[in-house]
């Protein structure tokens, strides 16, 4: 498979139908076919042009931007999809949830959870080098995460474009309540466990994010500018997976334990409506 490329080959027409594909699966709750028939299974620029569609749509029925999130942080995941670099994806505020919260499954279509570091922002990352000296100084704290990931994509039968367009698979997130700065924690050195129901289903640390979750900052930093949505003073950055992913049900208690930042938990209740 090519590597993605960065200009837009599908036309209009066809990114304007890959965003009403999947904004509408994400308001019926009911998955839908891959985009890539589309707009590509590598077309960088097609698939945010898609991205951006569907999360304007989010934005004119209400939904703030808090911040942003990383995905195919892992290695493994890039060489199946055929790619060489992450995705992003942006963060709203209806999709945050407090430690401890409850969790409507009826919110999410198929949902899987990871197990990560997040960072929120004192300044900005808009100008500079925005190297990892300058995205250290930019991060005012860091917290314990657990993201739960999602696909409007029938059966996450997901290329890059596809993941790309749909938000990088987003979810809802839920942030741990210990806030570290970096003066007090190296998130490289962190080890992560992920329990479902008491039963561990996933570990790892943070070397497993791009070999530095500050080093996945820094790649989102200059891909965020570069599209010309800068990292902002104050919002979240979900900086991707410490381990591989779970998939998770209703009835289901979520705790992710990172250490240095304590634990992060979340509940899934209620049934997926049909």
């Amino acid at each position: 498979m090519s590597q993605p490329t960065n200009s837009i080959a599908a036309s209009e027409s066809d990114i304007a139908t890959a965003a009403d594909r999947l904004a509408s699966a994400a308001a019926a709750g009911v998955p839908c076919s891959p985009v890539r028939d589309l707009i590509g299974a590598d077309d960088l620029a097609a698939a945010y042009a898609v991205q951006q569609r569907v999360n304007d749509l989010r934005r004119q029925a209400g939904a703030t931007v808090v911040g942003r999130k990383i995905g195919l942080t892992s290695v493994a995941v890039q060489q199946q999809l055929g790619v060489d670099q992450p995705d992003l994806g942006v963060l709203f505020d209806n999709m945050a949830y407090a430690n401890g919260a409850d969790i409507p499954m009826s919110l999410l279509i198929q949902p899987k959870i990871e197990g990560e570091v997040a960072f929120v922002l004192g300044a900005d990352l808009a100008d500079g080098p925005l190297d990892a000296a300058q995205v250290r100084g930019a991060i005012e704290y860091a917290v314990a995460a657990l993201e739960i990931c999602d696909s409007r994509i029938e059966n996450w039968d997901i290329r890059f474009g596809d993941t790309v367009a749909d938000n990088a698979s987003s979810g809802v997130y839920v942030l741990g309540s210990e806030r570290r700065t970096l003066d007090e924690i190296n998130p490289v050195d962190v080890v992560m466990s992920m329990a479902v129901d008491g039963q561990e289903v996933s570990s790892g640390n943070g070397a497993a994010c791009l070999g530095d979750p500050i080093e996945a900052v820094v790649w989102l930093a200059r891909a965020a500018r570069d599209l010309g949505q800068p990292l902002l003073a104050g919002q979240v950055i979900l900086s991707g997976a410490l381990g591989p992913m779970a998939t998770v049900a209703a009835g289901n208690t979520v705790t992710v334990t990172v250490s240095g930042l304590g634990t992060v938990t979340a509940s899934f209740v209620g049934e997926k409506e049909a």
